[in-house]
């Protein structure tokens, strides 16, 4: 594939409204981004009718301008029919390129809808080269990259991996690794990689005491600054980025009018200081955040978080200073009018709620507008307190202005009823084949013991006293540290799976005899992340251990499989079957390189549905484990699918709620943090990365019989980011298989709850 050349960068626009679709046509982006009508990744916000998916592209295609869909969601299993639906519909409409983050929905594009152009989702975690390769061999014709990229690591991925790369150069950032958060689904089973995120990261956070007590003030420790690449944009073309995006699918069409006109003119005037002053004019009309140049300059910048402020978007007017039947007196620091846009942070709970501005007083006197100083009263929503921060995101004089209306979703209602073929959807349900049908299982329900299984695991004294526990399914072990195998094994697990890192790399040529029992079924696991330079580090530990006789490997990301191939051997396979060496069967992916090479797939590649196995398997896995966020309906829903591969669940462990790369100098690790809402997480570091834990593990080993009967293959305990005690595994194995009794009960994340 042909690179586009970097002289004609795309400027690339969002929109989440008609309003906000026309506003960025009108000011000069070249493509617009639009949520897929159910599988994009900004759930909370209205969803478009294929109708005005219609309308929006017709639109856009008569001014000369593409139109992206971001179908960037995880698909449960029971939303596979619905995915075929929107595909076929999507394909007909002529969308000029679909925006993916689930490994299910790529498989059933690629193979059935081969008129998609698929892009790789900034969710998909591309942030090195052999991912960004990996995309390429897939069929996607353009990388949504990290965030988390220099203009360094950038330069390298373009020069190494034939396909278009597209940054986000400006907009709201997230702390964590896209593609690796877990906080909004641990903390209420509301999953920002279904596009439902609450923001915890947004909330202001407390350092906790030795008893976990509220201690010394921390500070909005992950609410990041903007970003802003305006003036970056001849690095970035340097760099070879093919598209600049946008961020900002939730703002106001104003805001998004303002941002691409400065983008446009900068765009259109490389060099000339004048027109990028009046750039930077219309970005401070926008009202975002404050700005800052992200990761681009430096992989630690100083400058991207800014721990005293809540990272609010929109002009900040003050606080609070008295509140009174919903009538808040206070000193304005900006001007301020009726029909403004106004955003209330309530400092308390770290809650924000937007509201347009109906009452504006100075005494008993109503006012239209006042002065930056003036002491005035509000009409507040309920729930305002002393203290509360008020933030102004939006104009009301901009906000009157109509649509121009030259979009009517109403003239293409008639066309979308009749898209698609029902023949084609009939012959792809039929290829497929149905799941079979398992009873439903509410939130709480009682597990009823299942024939031929164990209900309660009975006890057998093993070595040294130590009381050995019979698990109803096979478990493996998983240890980011050796120290962590001194801990009594109440049964001897299937599987010992260490996460290869500097640090147990180093530990390894010590533990020769320890490793000894675990030699024939010791798995060495990687990290979700690998930074473009600490490739050569793994590559090299990688080899060390190969010769050393280790073939059985967990990856945790799928571009991780490109270390296991000869780079030499590698010629095309066929779509979905990876590489294969001269000589070979196509069709049998990394393991025909090596007939011993084992290569497993760890909970990080996000498998939350049958076509994402599907797509594993013939990328070459022997198993995979389930993302750790699924809950019970979904495994059962999965599990009554014939999967390709078996299927295992992390059972057990501390899973990072969110991976960074910013490691800034105002965290504490190893340190409770507390949350307004009582939350406790922990920051600690590993694998080079920035990670938050919760304070306890979860655990599933109570409804371990329920997860044998239903076809769970094995169970992972995962001791990694604990200092475990040595009686640890003895304590929860007790819990096996007797869900809701004993004392202290662990979490469950969201298995007997429901994942949003």
């Amino acid at each position: 594939m042909e690179k586009q050349s970097a002289r004609n960068m795309e400027l690339l626009a969002p929109a989440g409204t008609i309003e906000a679709f026309e506003a960025a046509v009108e000011s000069g982006a070249d493509a617009i981004y639009i949520g897929a009508p159910a599988f994009n990744a900004r759930a909370l916000a209205r969803h478009f009718s294929l109708a005005e998916v219609a309308a929006m592209i017709d639109h856009a295609h008569k001014n000369r301008v593409k139109v992206y869909l971001a179908m960037n969601s995880l698909m449960k299993e029971g939303e596979i029919g619905k995915a075929v639906e929107e595909l076929a519909a999507l394909e007909a409409l002529k969308a000029d390129a679909l925006i993916i983050q689930d490994l299910g929905i790529s498989y059933l594009a690629r193979k059935f809808f081969p008129g998609l152009r698929l892009h790789a989702s900034t969710l998909m975690g591309a942030h090195n080269s052999l991912n960004v390769r990996q995309f390429a061999e897939m069929g996607f014709q353009r990388v949504v990259l990290a965030r988390e990229m220099t203009l360094s690591e950038i330069g390298k991925i373009h020069n190494a991996c034939p396909v278009e790369l597209e940054v986000f150069v400006h907009g709201a950032l997230c702390f964590a690794y896209s593609g690796l958060c877990l906080f909004s689904s641990y903390l209420g089973g509301k999953s920002g990689l279904r596009g439902r995120c609450v923001q915890p990261c947004r909330r202001r956070y407390t350092w906790g005491s030795k008893g976990r007590g509220p201690g010394a003030p921390a500070g909005y420790l992950f609410s990041m600054n903007d970003l802003a690449g305006l003036e970056l944009i001849p690095q970035l073309r340097q760099a070879g980025v093919s598209s600049l995006k946008i961020e900002g699918r939730m703002r106001s069409p104003q805001y998004v009018a303002s941002v691409v006109k400065a983008y446009r003119l900068a765009l259109d005037n490389p060099a000339t200081p004048a027109v990028l002053a009046e750039a930077k004019e219309l970005l401070e009309q926008a009202m975002g955040r404050k700005a800052s140049f992200g990761y681009f300059k430096k992989a630690q910048p100083a400058d991207i978080i800014a721990p005293q402020h809540s990272g609010n978007i929109g002009l900040f007017l003050g606080k609070i200073e008295k509140v009174t039947a919903n009538r808040a007196q206070m000193t304005l620091k900006e001007p301020l009018r009726t029909g403004d846009r106004l955003r209330i942070h309530q400092e308390g709970s770290g809650d924000r709620q937007g509201f347009t501005l109906k009452g504006l007083w100075q005494g008993k006197v109503p006012l239209d507008t006042a002065k930056a100083g003036s002491k005035v009263q509000l009409d507040l929503p309920p729930g305002a307190k002393w203290g509360d921060s008020l933030y102004k995101v939006d104009l009301g004089e901009r906000r009157q202005q109509a649509a121009k209306k030259g979009i009517q979703p109403g003239l293409f209602s008639k066309k979308v009823a009749k898209l698609v073929d029902p023949r084609k959807l009939a012959q792809i349900a039929h290829f497929l084949g149905k799941p079979v049908n398992r009873p439903a299982v509410g939130k709480g329900r009682e597990e009823r013991p299942v024939r031929g299984q164990v209900q309660n695991p009975g006890q057998v004294q093993g070595r040294r006293g130590v009381p050995q526990v019979q698990l109803p399914l096979e478990w493996w072990l998983k240890i980011d540290d050796f120290e962590s195998l001194k801990v009594q094994m109440p049964t001897p697990p299937s599987r010992l799976v260490i996460t290869l890192s500097r640090q147990t790399f180093s530990q390894y040529s010590r533990q020769q005899k320890r490793l000894t029992p675990y030699r024939r079924r010791l798995v060495w696991a990687l990290p979700p992340v690998i930074l473009e330079d600490d490739l050569s580090f793994y590559r090299e530990a990688i080899e060390h251990l190969r010769r050393s006789g280790y073939n059985a490997w967990q990856i945790g990301h799928i571009g991780q499989r490109l270390l296991f191939a000869q780079a030499h051997q590698e010629v095309p396979g066929e779509p979905g079957g990876g590489t294969h060496p001269p000589g070979r069967k196509k069709g049998r992916g990394i393991q025909a390189s090596s007939e011993r090479l084992l290569l497993f797939g760890d909970y990080t590649l996000n498998v939350l549905n049958s076509m994402s196995v599907q797509a594993l398997a013939g990328l070459g896995l022997g198993n995979v484990q389930l993302a750790i966020e699924t809950d019970r309906q979904n495994l059962f829903d999965l599990l009554g699918h014939k999967n390709t591969l078996p299927v295992g669940m992390t059972i057990y462990g501390l899973p990072p709620l969110f991976t960074a790369r910013l490691a800034s100098s105002f965290f504490k690790y190893d340190q409770p943090l507390i949350s307004p809402k009582g939350e406790v997480i922990v920051l600690k570091q590993c694998w080079g990365q920035t990670v938050a834990v919760a304070a306890e593990p979860f655990s599933l080993l109570p409804h371990s019989v329920e997860l044998a009967a239903r076809g769970v293959a094995f169970g992972v305990v995962d001791l990694s980011h604990m200092r475990p005690r040595p009686d640890e595994l003895v304590g929860v194995f007790r819990q096996s298989g007797q869900p809701g009794r004993g004392g202290h009960r662990l979490r469950t994340f969201n298995y007997t709850g429901t994942l949003l």
